[in-house]
């Protein structure tokens, strides 16, 4: 079986923050190359004061964090999360696979990707597949994620869409912050939602999620999607509007923090806030964040 090997460089001082989304991507543990404190590393690691030059011409302002995923684990989907997780935290990255080119990995992964039970009432489905009987008894959400993030497949996604099944009402109308592939969207329209407003950074996005808006039957007058960073740009708040019935944030704690003090202004009174993409150890920051936004 082959593996992809995604590579991630960022600034040293992103490691941390780098490391903990990168962790979110597999199950199985990342590598990371460091040099910024070799020589400290060599005498408290190694015990040694020796070290090779070629390692000493290392670049010493960025690391590299290597990841290896599966066909199975959807390569296509690991770059596009890691690719807005990333820039959502705003952390310079590069991203660059070893063992494949990336565009051969959106169609390659194709194979892997099945038709997905989520909750009690969505039956994710990628557009070239048959839902067939697991349709059962569920609404068809369509898929076709390109190079956006968002097939269903990922926890965070799943977690959102069966919070969704269990809040959303119909009729309601609903913000989606991050909206990648335009996913948590769709399924909030097949669950009655009336309309949904999409926003996110990654300039790629609007189109992606129009075209498996599209695929579902819904178009500019149920979903409209634009681009930009809702935290820095006050202009992109105001044309985003206010008084939605429900607010979604699948991104990261980094961006989830700053955003809770926002998103009371966009919700009608007795509204939403649904937040995930928050590793576990950042749940405490999260949780005082909007306690503090109320």
């Amino acid at each position: 079986m082959d593996w992809t090997e995604i590579c991630i460089r960022i600034p040293t001082a992103a490691v941390d923050a780098a490391t903990a989304i990168a962790n979110m991507t597999v199950p199985y543990g990342v590598y990371i190359e460091d040099y910024s404190d070799l020589e400290q590393g060599a005498r408290e690691i190694a015990h040694i004061d020796l070290i090779d030059e070629e390692l000493l011409k290392k670049d010493r302002s960025a690391a590299i964090i290597h990841i290896y995923v599966e066909p199975t684990d959807n390569p296509a989907e690991a770059l596009a999360f890691l690719r807005e997780r990333l820039t959502a935290a705003g952390i310079p990255h590069t991203l660059a696979a070893e063992t494949v080119r990336e565009e051969d990995w959106a169609h390659n992964w194709k194979k892997f990707f099945k038709p997905l039970p989520v909750g009690e009432r969505l039956l994710v489905c990628p557009s070239w597949e048959e839902a067939g009987d697991a349709a059962a008894g569920r609404a068809v959400l369509r898929i076709d994620p390109g190079m956006a993030f968002g097939t269903g497949g990922h926890d965070t996604t799943r977690l959102v869409l069966e919070t969704l099944q269990k809040h959303l009402k119909a009729g309601d109308t609903l913000l989606d912050v991050g909206c990648g592939s335009g996913i948590l969207g769709i399924g909030a329209l097949l669950l009655g939602c009336a309309h949904v407003t999409g926003c996110d950074i990654d300039p790629k996005a609007p189109e992606v999620a129009a075209a498996n808006a599209a695929l579902n039957g819904f178009y500019d007058d149920k979903f409209t999607v634009c681009a930009g960073d809702i935290l820095a740009d006050a202009g992109l708040r105001r044309r985003l509007g206010t008084g939605y019935d429900i607010v979604l944030a699948n991104i990261v704690a980094d961006v989830i923090i700053p955003l809770a003090a926002l998103a009371p202004a966009f919700l009608a009174p007795g509204g939403t806030f649904v937040c995930s993409g928050i590793i576990d150890g950042r749940e405490d920051e999260v949780a005082a964040a909007l306690t503090r936004a109320g």
